[in-house]
């Protein structure tokens, strides 16, 4: 069986008021996560761009090797390239290993393709000349099948057309923010048909497979499938799920 905190980002990215807590309960929660993260060596902690600094100088002063990612323009994605591009520089001043952005899949939906294309080559750029791995989160909850083909396939082309070959490693598409709300408590993160689709327009860039993954099965499923990295929040459960299997 594949070591599945290879390919966990161990997330936490609500705000006090998201989890109906107080700032500092909310503070420990991120403090609890990094604890485990030392413990269980997770690939990455995606947590809030405000928590960044804290997370690099802990895992540091511990001695370990797990990355720190955060959200940008995040969970909409509708800020100017210029918004996107201040909040990636300063979580790169922070610290950040990883950048997730949340691409502005509503104005892709309305037919601005050269405006999405120029966040994705300019965000994409900042990223990689600074030796980060960039995530283009495209909410697939809010796309029908073909806009997943089209959005993919436009993340994908605009990487190749500007990046080297040895860029491509460093580039991931991933399914969902995990807070986008849909009708009829469908679902609204990773499902197996949006992953297919994912895989099949990506290559050669990797997929993230994110939202709802709350299981060992699932987390294998998906790897199994040929996704490269795994959000989940439910990352403590699935760790000893598998230490015990």
């Amino acid at each position: 069986m594949k070591n599945v905190n290879d390919f966990l980002d161990a997330t936490y990215l609500k705000t006090p008021e998201q989890a109906n807590i107080s700032k500092l309960e909310n503070d420990a929660v991120v403090e609890e996560l990094l604890q485990n993260a030392v413990k269980y060596k997770y690939k990455c902690v995606m947590i809030r761009p405000e928590y960044v600094a804290t997370a690099k100088e802990y895992l540091i002063k511990n001695k370990s090797k797990v990355l720190v990612g955060t959200v940008i323009d995040f969970p909409e994605g509708i800020a100017s390239l210029e918004e996107k591009l201040s909040q990636a520089q300063l979580a790169i001043d922070n610290g950040a290993d990883d950048l997730d952005f949340v691409i502005d899949y509503q104005a892709f939906k309305n037919g601005a393709f050269a405006l999405v294309q120029n966040q994705v080559k300019e965000c994409t750029q900042l990223g990689l000349q600074h030796h980060k791995t960039v995530k283009w989160i495209i909410e697939t909850a809010a796309l029908s099948n073909k806009e997943i083909i089209q959005i993919t396939a436009l993340i994908k082309n605009v990487v190749i057309r500007n990046f080297k070959e040895t860029d491509y490693a460093n580039v991931f598409v991933k399914s969902s923010t995990g807070f986008y709300k849909t009708k009829d408590n469908q679902p609204n993160g990773a499902t197996p048909n949006a992953i297919t689709l994912m895989l099949e327009n990506a290559t050669p860039l990797s997929v993230k497979a994110s939202g709802g993954i709350k299981t060992l099965e699932e987390v294998l499923f998906y790897l199994e499938m040929g996704v490269k990295r795994i959000g989940t929040s439910a990352q403590k459960e699935i760790i000893e799920e598998a230490i015990k299997s």
